[in-house]
C-alpha cells in the first residue's frame, strides 16, 4: 500500500509518495523536476527571503529548475551548477567528495575554472530543493569556499529531518522524516 504526506509549500497543496531510504526510515519524495508551478511558486518565497547576492550556486540535482526559475525572477542571466562529475570541456577542475540520503554510493561534486571565476570575490547564494543531513550542502560550502566565494546565505525549500532545527539555513517548510509505518517520527 503506498503511503503519503501532505505538503503545503509557497501556497501550493502537493502529496509526497514515501520511499524507504532503510527499513526503518523513510523519505517523502519532494520533486521539482516537471512541476513548473511548483518551482515557480518555491522560487519566488525563496527570493522573497534572500539578501543580496551577485551569483547563485546549486549542486547537479533536482534544485536545477528551482535555481534556474530563482535566476529568472531575479534577473540574474547565470548562475552556477556543481556537477557531478567532471566534463570534458571544464578545465582546472576543482572537487569535493558528498554523501547524500537520497544517493546509494558517495559521489563528488566539481567545477571549472569558468564557474570558479563566477564565483571568486562574488555574494554567493547557495540553492537546494531539500536539505536533509546536509552532507551535499555542506560539500557545495567546500566548493565555494576553496574557490574564494563569499556565502551570504544558504536556502532550501524544505528542511527534513533535524535540518529543520539548523539555524544556518533559511527554508520554506519543514519535512518530517518517516519510520516504517509510515508514521512521522520528529
Amino acid at each position: 500500500m503506498d503511503r503519503y504526506y501532505s505538503l503545503s509549500v509557497a501556497g501550493l497543496k502537493r502529496d509526497l509518495k514515501l520511499f524507504p531510504v532503510n527499513e526503518k526510515l523513510y523519505i517523502a519524495a519532494f520533486i521539482l523536476f516537471g512541476d513548473v508551478e511548483l518551482a515557480e511558486k518555491c522560487a519566488g518565497a525563496l527570493l522573497e527571503k534572500a539578501p543580496e547576492f551577485d551569483v547563485m550556486i546549486t549542486a547537479e540535482s533536482k534544485g536545477i529548475p528551482l535555481i534556474h526559475e530563482m535566476a529568472r525572477l531575479s534577473g540574474h542571466n547565470e548562475y552556477v551548477v556543481a556537477r557531478k562529475g567532471p566534463k570534458v570541456y571544464m578545465e582546472d577542475v576543482v572537487f569535493v567528495s558528498v554523501n547524500s540520503i537520497t544517493t546509494i554510493s558517495s559521489q563528488v561534486l566539481c567545477l571549472g575554472k569558468k564557474e570558479a571565476d563566477m564565483l571568486k570575490g562574488k555574494r554567493v547564494l547557495i540553492v537546494d530543493d531539500v536539505v536533509s543531513t546536509g552532507d551535499s550542502l555542506a560539500a557545495i560550502v567546500k566548493l565555494v569556499e576553496r574557490v574564494g566565494g563569499n556565502i551570504v546565505a544558504k536556502m532550501t525549500v524544505l528542511a527534513e529531518g533535524d535540518a529543520a532545527n539548523r539555524d544556518d539555513i533559511i527554508y520554506l517548510e519543514r519535512l518530517p522524516l518517516f519510520d516504517g509505518e509510515g508514521n512521522q517520527i520528529d
